[in-house]
């Protein structure tokens, strides 16, 4: 086998040509980014995910790594190409498949030989044979007749834990129409086959399909969780004991029962709504998603009732917000619930003070809307300096073991909105803290540490 290569240097295809070239394969990293790839080539990674750097600098000086912007070399120097392009949703929720275009163009108008193109992005039902009619036109007009199969290879990669997702994953689906290119694919991934990590073969559209329905049911069982801690509150139960309970039956498992103020991120947002979007094209609407979207989006909203119904008037509050990213170990905000709970709240008048170990300079850009309403901390006490409320938003670890006498001291009041349920509501009521959890049950009447505390700031 030549060369592999990737097309596009975000997430995806920088995970997935750095891993593979881990791997012991010659992989040619392709992007129309100059700035980007002159940075790569230095070793300087666009994005923080853990671990990342380390073996982008390993594999440029074993010399099998290489990053370029030349898509001419990539297709002829490779015998597997990955599209790994932006799938953006347009105004309807669909994936917008542009990018995706754009690039099987360009392989087909380059195509020197056989090849193998993968479609590594997230692309709705179908796209695989609208690849093979892009490649096909352009081929045709170069008045040439390659052969070429185009494969299905969905990611399952968890930001914060991409190295390992992908240099151990849970499975590896391959969709493909011809055993010469489900072939290559598994010399391609030989290192987990021969690790016997469970490989799925099946066609493209099954394949896409795959990577939809995985997602959703992962975001519908986050929604899931956070309505019923929702409920939790009104009935005066204890999400966090619920959520144990039904992790330990095997059938559900605990992973994802975690409730909070909703999902973000790049990948659950997008694939939901396309998803839906797919449904209804279709004329078999998947009304169980659609129903997520929306409570989702209602979840946001429900953590700034709560903030609102803990402080009353916010006009002139300041608060800490601690953790800015859509999850921890991670500098991505797209879709973020922090973008939606400091826009709304800074709609009732607040202020504030906020701090993220790593999305600081993303958070400057997309809320540069409140630019003159946030101050940018240098970490979670300076934020927590004379502000009225902390609200916690990430679960970042460094969060987990906050010097709570410390954070009471430079509050000026001890009001604590902790939307991840890092902390446990009787121990911080027991601190004198005026705590709020997300489904931790009724509120009573502040106990009589929280009542001393409270005397002692009028």
């Amino acid at each position: 086998m030549n060369k592999i290569s990737v097309i596009g240097t975000g997430y995806v295809g920088l995970v997935t040509g750095v891993c593979l070239s881990d791997f012991g394969l010659n992989v040619l990293c392709m992007d129309n980014n100059i700035e980007k790839i002159e940075k790569l080539k230095q070793g300087i990674i666009p994005i923080y995910e853990p671990g990342l750097d380390v073996i982008v600098e390993r594999n440029i000086t074993n010399h099998r790594l290489e990053f370029t912007t030349e898509m001419k070399r990539a297709v002829e120097e490779s015998d597997v190409i990955f599209i790994a392009v932006g799938t953006p949703p347009v105004e309807d929720g669909s994936a917008d498949l542009q990018y995706v275009e754009a690039v099987a163009r360009d392989i087909a108008r380059y195509m020197n030989g056989y090849k193998v193109i993968v479609d590594k992005s997230t692309v709705p039902v179908g796209t695989g044979q609208r690849v093979k009619e892009w490649v096909r036109e352009e081929l045709a007009k170069r008045n040439v007749a390659y052969e070429f199969d185009v494969v299905s290879n969905p990611e399952f990669l968890r930001e914060g834990s991409a190295v390992h997702d992908f240099t151990h994953p849970d499975r590896v689906v391959i969709g493909a129409e011809s055993p010469k290119a489900l072939d290559l694919m598994k010399q391609v991934y030989r290192v987990l086959y021969l690790n016997e990590t469970p490989f799925i073969e099946t066609t493209i559209e099954t394949a896409e399909l795959i990577k939809y329905a995985s997602n959703a049911f992962l975001a519908m069982k986050i929604t899931f969780i956070n309505e019923i801690a929702n409920l939790c509150e009104k009935v005066g139960a204890n999400v966090q004991d619920v959520a144990k309970a039904m992790g330990r039956d095997g059938r559900i498992s605990p992973k994802f029962l975690h409730p909070g103020p909703g999902y973000g991120g790049s990948c659950f947002p997008k694939d939901t709504l396309a998803l839906a979007k797919i449904g209804r094209e279709y004329g078999s609407p998947v009304t169980l998603v659609e129903q997520t979207v929306r409570a989702n989006d209602s979840q946001k909203r429900l953590m700034v009732a709560k903030i609102m119904e803990g402080l009353g008037s916010l006009v002139d509050k300041q608060l800490a917000i601690l953790g800015l990213a859509f999850k921890p170990n991670t500098d991505d905000m797209r879709e973020s619930p922090a973008l939606v709970i400091i826009n709304e709240l800074a709609k009732q008048g607040a202020k504030f003070k906020v701090f993220d170990p790593k999305a600081m300079e993303e958070a400057k850009w997309r809320l540069k809307n409140l630019e003159d309403r946030i101050t940018y901390c240098q970490n979670e006490y300076e934020a927590i300096k004379g502000s009225d409320a902390l609200v916690i938003l990430t679960e970042w670890n460094q969060f987990r073991s906050l010097n709570l006498p410390r954070v009471k001291d430079l509050l000026k009041e001890p009001y604590f909105f902790d939307l991840r349920n890092i902390y446990k509501r009787d121990m911080m009521e027991k601190a004198g803290f005026y705590y709020f959890g997300v489904g931790q049950g009724k509120r009573d009447e502040w106990t009589e540490g929280q009542q001393q505390v409270a005397a002692t700031k009028e």
